[in-house]
């Protein structure tokens, strides 16, 4: 009998992961996964000769261009034939048995368009991938005070820290590191929103998936560890501008009603927080993770 995981087609996003690429590659057909997609946003002769050496079987989409993370698993995603599609960022190691139940889940619930693992860090600390659409107050209060203040109250609740993520639920939003959609849903709403480079467009793409029908799943006994920031800390300043981008263009395309009459300020206040995450870099000796932790700014809703 096939393991669920086969009915799998994994789309890997690649932008000069290094070695984190041919471990991602060995976890996932380690898993059983049916297929497994690289899409090449930008990679070394020496990453794609060891990439096909810990899979021999992978097939290798050549993007051309990095077209950001989201276009990139979309044209993955056109060349894979599964009834589910799983996309991940390159620097994710997938558990043992950890595909195997995220298809269960949505196998369980058909309502369920995508659903997403428990995600760790590399020191075994659970990192909060499942999160709220925040309200106004705490989308503003998280961006204004969540790198200086990240235990604030507003962030507390966007991020679902005091929520128990041993406990499978559905969700607003899972992060985008590594998703597991059905292929219905993934065709009915159209995959990611090319209009976003990097960062918010899980955040777009499970807030157009409920107002589609479908619902959004966490499920913690799937486990997937996450070396985050491989590819961002090679451009940080770019990239701290994209995610800023990306939080204005969801905010335009969600606030609706009297609450527009606040983007100006929304706008203003994205601006000077691009100027104090740059700063916090500048001030850091190390990686400007936490200066830009993955989709870590609170969209407006």
């Amino acid at each position: 009998m096939s393991r669920p995981a086969s009915r799998v087609a994994a789309v890997v996003v690649e932008y000069h992961a290094g070695e984190h690429l041919a471990a991602c590659l060995e976890s996932l057909r380690a898993a059983g996964v049916g297929e497994r997609l690289v899409v090449d946003n930008g990679s070394s002769p020496a990453e794609r000769s060891e990439a096909r050496r810990a899979d021999p079987e992978l097939r290798w989409v050549d993007a051309g261009a990095n077209l950001g993370y989201g276009t990139a698993a979309n044209l993955g995603a056109e060349r894979a034939a599964r009834p589910y599609l799983l996309v991940c960022n390159p620097d994710v190691v997938v558990g043992t048995g950890a595909v195997d139940a995220l298809v269960s889940r949505l196998d369980a619930d058909p309502l369920l368009g995508l659903v997403g693992p428990l995600v760790r860090n590399p020191d075994g600390s659970v990192y909060p991938s499942a999160r709220t659409f925040p309200d106004l107050v705490d989308a503003i209060g998280h961006g204004a005070l969540g790198l200086v203040a990240p235990g604030n109250r507003f962030t507390s609740r966007y991020r679902m820290l005091d929520w128990d993520h041993a406990v499978p639920a559905r969700v607003d939003w899972v992060s985008g590191a590594c998703v597991l959609a059905r292929r219905a849903a993934w065709d009915d709403i159209g995959g990611f929103d090319p209009g976003y480079l990097m960062y918010l467009e899980d955040v777009d793409l499970c807030w157009r998936a409920q107002r589609a029908g479908w619902a959004v799943g966490y499920e913690p006994t799937a486990e997937v560890t996450h070396t985050q920031g491989v590819s961002a800390d090679r451009h940080p300043y770019r990239m701290l501008v994209a995610h800023h981008r990306s939080l204005w263009r969801f905010a335009r395309a969600t606030t609706t009603g009297p609450r527009r009459l606040v983007l100006p300020v929304v706008a203003a206040g994205l601006a000077a927080r691009v100027g104090v995450a740059a700063a916090a870099h500048r001030l850091s000796s190390g990686s400007p993770r936490q200066a830009i932790r993955a989709r870590s700014a609170g969209p407006v809703a």
